[in-house]
């Protein structure tokens, strides 16, 4: 039915890519648009489909590194931790990707499913888009920091209160050799019960 000796080698080859690795290119838009379409055929309990997605390149790279710094000054200026180094990276890093993915999980207004599912299923969708992303050739990279767990960041998003921001998907041509992978034997992290 499939090859599964390219699968599990397009397993193996899966990386986080880092903005400093990246270009400068643009990646095609038909590459965003199948990573997009692969994460929303992850697995979810219910099929509440709780992934939303706000995708950001050209000017709205920008306005994101714009709002993304201000609301980090605000905030941190508020609670006495402000870091000018944090806030000059919230500024500056997202310039050098092509395409940058805010992430979010919006809760399934029946309340059904715990909200740790939700997140898990979100998380499905996310390894969807960077397995994609790597069979494209494409280098990405899940980042959580800044403004990430901010709840004044949400409406930005589209979020309501219930729900999450999970931080954002870092999209760009690698400029580098593609990473070797590290992993230790999975037979130390696996018990079996027979």
């Amino acid at each position: 039915m499939f090859n599964t000796e390219e699968f599990n080698r397009l397993i193996k080859h899966r990386r986080s890519i880092y903005t400093g690795q990246f270009t400068g290119e643009k990646v095609d838009e038909a590459v965003i648009h199948q990573m997009l379409e692969n994460a929303n055929w992850a697995p979810t309990h219910g099929l509440t489909e709780p992934w939303r997605f706000t995708v950001f390149t050209g000017d709205g790279i920008q306005k994101l590194a714009a709002f993304q710094a201000e609301l980090f000054r605000k905030v941190t200026t508020a609670q006495g931790n402000f870091n000018e180094g944090k806030y000059e990276g919230l500024k500056t890093k997202p310039l050098s990707a092509s395409h940058i993915i805010g992430i979010g999980m919006k809760r399934d207004e029946r309340g059904k499913i715990p909200e740790i599912e939700e997140i898990e299923a979100v998380s499905c969708a996310v390894e969807n888009m960077y397995l994609t992303a790597a069979a494209y050739g494409v280098g990405c990279y899940w980042g959580s920091g800044g403004i990430t767990y901010m709840e004044e960041a949400k409406s930005f998003f589209g979020l309501g209160e219930n729900d999450k921001f999970l931080g954002f998907l870092f999209i760009g041509v690698p400029g580098s050799k593609w990473p070797e992978g590290k992993r230790g034997p999975v037979k130390e992290k696996t018990t079996w019960v027979r």
